[in-house]
Order: structure tokens, then C-alpha cells, then sequence
């Protein structure tokens, strides 16, 4: 039997578009971020998490515990419990408000306190940076989002975020599909004499 003989073709192209429609609504729902549950304790959280990727010990005697999701992740649980094991606070590394905790002068480690474990680092030896970025919540053009913090020796200089774009394919430049990050115009046509692979400037 063919379905064509029972439906019209506008029934059908009107189904087709419903069904589009209804599965772009899914792929949505799941790329939606979940805020992870509020813990009470340290022993709830370790049951629940699991032990930690770090433990950061405070000078107030708390110790904070560290869920990183490095290098695809884009979230980063911070849990921080006092000395009998009661939690105290938990929050999102990896959010906006404390991206924007991140100051200029601040030493290496105080920026992994702040942000947790890095996805990566290079090296520039012209600018003499070093550039440590973070995987976040992908809200540009492209198909990832990394938040930049950028050390000269030693302490922060400036932030900064880029744009993953895959124009040459998974297999050539591995998860990402591409093997640097977008040069807004005039860079991205001539990157040869673009000044820095990061845009825009924060600071």
C-alpha cells in the first residue's frame, strides 16, 4: 500500500515539518544545563559525586572540593564543607558571575581556585603569554565556546573568549574539528597577521 495514495503531499510535507520541529525541541531539551542537587554533607556529596578531581584547603579551616569536567565539559561543581563535613556553599565554577572573578594580578594557582582544573595551555613566545582556557557553555557563533585567561609572568594579564568553528571536519582537527580559534574580521581572512589568536579583549 502506498501512503501517498491515502495522504495529500501538503498532509505529509505538514507531518514531515512536525516531526523536524518536534526534534529539534529534544536535541534542545538535552543540550539544556541541569543544576546539579544541593548537597548537605560531605559524605551525601562523595556518594553522590564521587571523589573529587581536587581539594583546595581554605585558610578558614573549610576545605573545597572540586568536580572538574575538563577538557569537553563546560561545568565545573565546587562544593565547599567545613571541618565537621557540613557543606556550606555550592556553586558552578564555570558560570558567568564567576568567570568574571577573575582579576588581573591574580597568580596561577588562585585562578585554578577560582576556576578549577584548565582544558589547556599555550605558549606565545612574542606577546611572552601564557594562555590557559576553559571549555564553557556555548553561547556564540560557533559550535564551542572557550573562556581564556592569560598569564605574563605568572600572574593574570587579561581574559578572553573565542569561537570553535569546524570548518575542516572532525577528522582533521579531532573533537572540535578545528585546529584554531576564529579571527574575527579582518584576521580570520589574513590569520598570518592577526596579533593574537584570541578576540576580543577584555582588558
Amino acid at each position: 500500500m502506498n501512503i501517498a495514495t491515502l495522504f495529500p503531499p501538503r498532509f505529509l510535507r505538514g507531518i514531515g515539518m512536525l516531526l523536524v520541529v518536534v526534534g529539534a525541541l529534544q536535541l534542545a531539551g538535552c543540550a539544556t544545563y541541569i543544576q546539579p542537587r544541593l548537597f548537605t554533607t560531605e559524605a551525601e556529596t562523595l556518594a553522590a559525586k564521587g571523589e573529587p578531581s581536587r581539594r583546595w584547603q581554605n585558610d578558614d579551616g573549610t576545605t573545597t572540593l572540586e568536580y572538574a569536567t575538563q577538557p569537553y565539559g563546560y561545568s565545573c561543581l565546587m562544593v565547599q564543607v567545613d571541618q565537621g563535613g557540613v557543606v556550606l556553599r555550592q556553586w558552578d565554577a564555570l558560570d558567568s558571575d564567576n568567570l568574571a572573578q577573575v582579576k588581573k594580578g591574580m597568580t596561577r594557582e588562585e585562578v585554578e581556585r577560582t576556576l578549577g582544573q584548565h582544558r589547556s595551555e599555550q605558549i606565545f613566545k612574542l606577546s611572552g603569554e601564557e594562555v590557559w582556557d576553559w571549555n564553557i557553555r556555548n553561547r556564540g557563533p560557533g559550535i564551542a565556546t572557550l573562556f581564556n585567561v592569560h598569564f605574563i609572568d605568572g600572574k593574570v594579564a587579561r581574559t578572553s573568549q573565542s569561537y570553535v568553528y569546524p570548518r575542516e571536519g572532525p577528522m582533521a582537527y579531532g573533537y572540535w574539528g578545528h585546529g584554531y580559534p576564529y579571527y574575527r574580521y579582518p584576521y580570520y581572512r589574513h590569520p598570518f597577521f592577526a596579533p593574537h589568536p584570541f578576540f576580543p579583549y577584555w582588558w
